[in-house]
């Protein structure tokens, strides 16, 4: 294939073909598909900047919303239950809960002799 020379596709044409210009029609059928496109352009950028407000309205509200009850419920709880691996059981705690005070002293079955 490589050897062999490239084939003209328009050998049949013994003079030069000239340009024609469009005509009225086609002018203006040219510009009615531009007109389109730049409007429909237009239209989807308003479309998306207008979604874009309204989610970031939306998030706004949101976080204004649960900004406070969050806000009173970390300054209640308790340092230990923050770590939810230790609330599951997986790890050990870090933070000596009431119900698993050791006992101390040297009264009852566990005092040295």
């Amino acid at each position: 294939m490589a050897s062999q020379p490239p084939q003209r596709v328009n050998e049949g044409l013994s003079a030069p073909q000239h340009f024609v210009p469009p005509s009225a029609r086609e002018l203006r059928a040219q510009a009615v598909q531009r007109l389109q496109t730049g409007l429909f352009g237009i239209a989807a950028v308003l479309l998306v900047v207008g979604l874009a407000n309204i989610i970031n309205d939306r998030a706004r509200l949101n976080e204004a919303v649960n900004s406070t009850p969050a806000a009173q419920a970390s300054a209640s709880a308790s340092p230990g239950s923050s770590d939810p691996l230790a609330e599951i059981g997986v790890v050990p705690t870090t933070a000596p809960s009431a119900s698993s005070s050791p006992t101390g002293g040297t009264s009852g079955a566990n005092a040295p002799r």
